[in-house]
């Protein structure tokens, strides 16, 4: 199938399109309805009607972009009218939800004259945040963004000028970066003079460019004052008019620093970039063949070719959707009255400087790459990397306050957590563990030292404070791949062939000389990084242990369970997961250590589980699941959990636990509350121990992977002191997220902490 015919499938399947509307409130109930209309929504319309200002408190338009279009200059298509626009829009509205969590209507006028596009959208302020033009033509589109922009109150946004605009203008501050040029006297040349063209042009100025140095041509060649004064060329096209005698795109690429093409395909050769200056940076940004494709412009000099296209499938892809999402995100959360140039380019320095930080594991994976490093080939964020958000937001944010366009301030400190609840639960509550962590960070030995991904995380606690990295593993090694990945920072590393750890053999000894250990087979184990660190924690020289990324599950977890054992008060560990949905958290355990547990072994998990939820400041309800509901089967098998729930009512735990239950009786609570409602769970559980360790690791992965649900961990309960074993595929975040964890853990045991608070979910 082609993509074509992929694309008419993808938008007919039902139901058509790409976008619906979803409540926000309950309305199952009259009452719910009563108050989403009438009578109840007339006191919001009062309170609105006193102060205008109160629709951001109690309507939708906080959080609204009205995405709007004639259709006159849709990207590749042309003038196909507003009604041929729509598909387009919507997909606006997809990409603004994706990546900001911005609701749209997209509005389609079936309008060309200026005036009427400007009363029609000026009509519906009330409605809208913000207003995103789209896709209207030049040189129209620059007298309606600018009317509007002095007629209204709320963000105006043309995309298709401004976001090219600042994707290329971050790309430029860093290509010029690594070329070692001097913005003020870098020559730029432009192939192309539409709206993009200019838009950039003039954002090139204010990021520090010289007008002076930037050339611009069109169809007829390079615009000079001679052509200004002599042909009918608009008013923005004058702008850029140079004192020249006249000549083609060649003649002005001749010594130019830039080349930014915004015109059409193929109109560079290669003896047109091979006469521009050393290591030229070429922005070829026609779509959908570039105006010198990837390798042609590479091959036409031997010295460094910094290249941007518009093309995914090459280095370097100029995409606005790094833009426009990020930007109207921060500007509505500050109920801006406008975006500004301060706010564009704070959200292009914002993204110059993301391109310099480590590159997470899941954006690498999801473009096929072996790395991503700042450099010639990634100058610029992958469309995919969810920190844009965290960077380019809060810019945009703090510009707006700054520029005093913004109608409230905001605590821009706790900015990054309400956008972090954003992208999902998980990431929220782990911000929660994140912040605690850096409270008071703790020493962490982290076993496989010399593995990237460990040098990468070791890197990512020390520099956001997140704990005290001690790496195990060959020093020089790590020493050399630390380098390789550009990280600068000077690691604690323990290498275990430095030899001097008699106090570590002796704790080995001591606790193992009675399970037929040797003191040379102490000294034996002692060169293995999870035997060391073990001992490390265990001597109190390190407060918690991360293992498990170059091992096998139970081989990792075997170390520190001969060294450092379970609690005082506890005979198992155990692996619990925590998943969470859009509204909700669910602990699942054992899913990693124990393959058939007893009746007491399943009450010490779930006693344990418990223990751990609180640590995140959840109030545990606890179901022991089974195939059976309250005895409706009894068996060897349904009879363990029931008694383990009986032995935990016993001991006089301080959370509602029951079961035998099955699993849909425990999270539903239609089913819980209608047919069982003699159960002690007056609410649908979040702590589901499953009765042995089959079920639980298949029901943690099939949440995961069906339910959509987030997973963390797993965290190893039930341990005399801090240890997390890592899966072998995680990534640099579950490393630092377990790290967290493990400090937490830690801040306990020291009597630093007990359990999160409140004002820390909320701060």
């Amino acid at each position: 199938m082609s993509l074509d015919e992929d694309a008419l499938e993808y938008h007919r399947r039902d139901p058509p399109g790409k976008i619906r509307i979803s409540t926000t409130k309950p309305t199952q109930t009259q009452r719910d309805i009563s108050l989403a209309y009438s009578p109840g929504v007339a006191a919001p319309c009062r309170e609105i009607d006193e102060d205008p200002e109160k629709a951001y408190e109690y309507t939708a338009k906080a959080n609204l972009v009205g995405v709007v279009s004639n259709g006159t200059a849709v990207l590749g298509l042309g003038d196909i009218g507003a009604q041929a626009s729509k598909p387009v829009m919507e997909g606006k509205g997809v990409l603004f939800k994706r990546f900001a969590d911005i609701d749209v209507f997209d509005i389609e006028l079936d309008l060309q004259d200026p005036d009427d596009v400007v009363t029609a959208v000026k009509s519906m302020e009330p409605t809208f945040g913000g207003i995103n033009l789209e896709d209207i033509k030049a040189p129209e589109c620059f007298e309606i963004e600018e009317r509007l922009r002095d007629e209204m109150d709320i963000p105006v946004f043309h995309d298709d000028q401004h976001g090219t605009a600042i994707i290329s203008g971050a790309a430029l501050l860093n290509a010029c970066e690594l070329t070692q040029r001097d913005l003020e006297d870098t020559k730029v040349v432009f192939s192309g003079a539409g709206a993009s063209a200019i838009a950039c042009a003039e954002f090139y100025v204010s990021l520090g460019v010289s007008r002076d140095n930037i050339m611009m041509c069109d169809s007829s060649g390079v615009i000079t004052e001679k052509r200004a004064t002599s042909e009918d060329l608009n008013e923005f096209k004058q702008r850029f008019a140079v004192d020249r005698p006249e000549g083609d795109l060649a003649d002005a690429m001749e010594g130019a620093d830039v080349f930014v093409g915004l015109s059409v395909g193929g109109i560079v050769s290669q003896d047109m970039v091979a006469s521009m200056a050393d290591d030229p940076i070429v922005f070829a940004m026609a779509n959908p063949d570039p105006e010198i494709g990837y390798e042609e412009a590479k091959d036409a000099r031997d010295d460094t070719v910094i290249m941007a296209t518009g093309r995914s499938d090459y280095p370097n892809q100029v995409n606005n959707v790094l833009g426009f999402p990020f930007i109207f995100r921060g500007a509505l959360d500050v109920r801006a009255t406008e975006i500004n140039e301060e706010m564009k380019v704070a959200a292009a320095e914002a993204l110059a400087d993301l391109a310099k930080e480590d590159v997470p594991d899941s954006v690498v994976k999801a473009y096929g790459e072996d790395r991503l490093q700042f450099g010639a080939e990634y100058i610029i964020p992958k469309p995919l990397d969810q920190r844009v958000l965290f960077k380019v937001a809060p810019a945009v944010a703090r510009a707006a306050v700054g520029s005093g366009a913004s109608r409230i301030d905001i605590d821009l400190g706790g900015y990054e957590e309400k956008l972090e609840a954003r992208l999902g639960k998980s990431r929220e509550m782990m911000r929660v563990v994140l912040n605690k962590a850096k409270s008071q960070p703790k020493r962490v030995a982290l076993a496989d030292g010399d593995h990237p991904k460990m040098i990468r995380a070791a890197y990512q606690m020390q520099d956001e404070g997140v704990a005290e990295p001690v790496l195990i593993g060959d020093r020089v090694e790590i020493v050399q791949q630390a380098a390789d990945l550009a990280l600068d920072f000077e690691p604690e590393i323990v290498d275990p062939d430095d030899g001097g750890w008699e106090e570590y053999v002796d704790a080995i000894y001591e606790k193992r000389k009675r399970r037929g250990v040797t003191r040379q087979e102490a000294e034996e184990l002692i060169e293995d990084g999870n035997y060391l660190g073990s001992a490390m924690v265990e001597c109190g020289d390190a407060d918690a242990m991360l293992s498990g990324l170059s091992h096998h599950y139970p081989s990792a977890l075997r170390p520190p369970l001969e060294v450092i054992g379970t609690a005082d008060d506890a005979e198992y560990a155990a692996g619990v997961y925590m998943l969470t949905f859009e509204n909700r958290v669910i602990f699942v355990a054992d899913a990693t250590v124990n393959f058939s547990p007893d009746a007491e072994a399943l009450a010490e998990i779930a006693d344990n589980t418990a223990e751990l939820a609180k640590r995140f400041n959840v109030e545990p309800r606890v179901a022991m699941l089974s195939y059976s509901n309250f005895g409706s089967v009894d068996n060897d098998y349904t009879r363990q959990p029931r008694k383990a729930a009986e032995l935990l009512r016993e001991q006089g735990v301080d959370y509602p636990v029951d079961g035998e239950m099955q699993a849909d009786t425990a999270v539903v609570e239609e089913i819980l509350n209608g047919r069982y409602d003699f159960a002690e769970l007056d609410e649908p559980a979040n702590v589901l121990v499953f009765p042995n360790l089959e079920s639980g690791n298949i029901g943690y992965k099939l949440l995961q992977r069906l339910g959509g649900a987030e997973a963390i961990g797993p965290m190893l309960v039930g341990m005399a002191k801090p240890v997390h074993v890592l899966q072998r595929d995680d990534e640099v975040k579950d490393i630092v997220n377990l790290a967290g964890v493990a400090v937490v853990d830690a801040q306990k045991n020291h009597g630093d902490t007990d359990v999160w608070s409140h004002d820390d979910l909320e701060h």
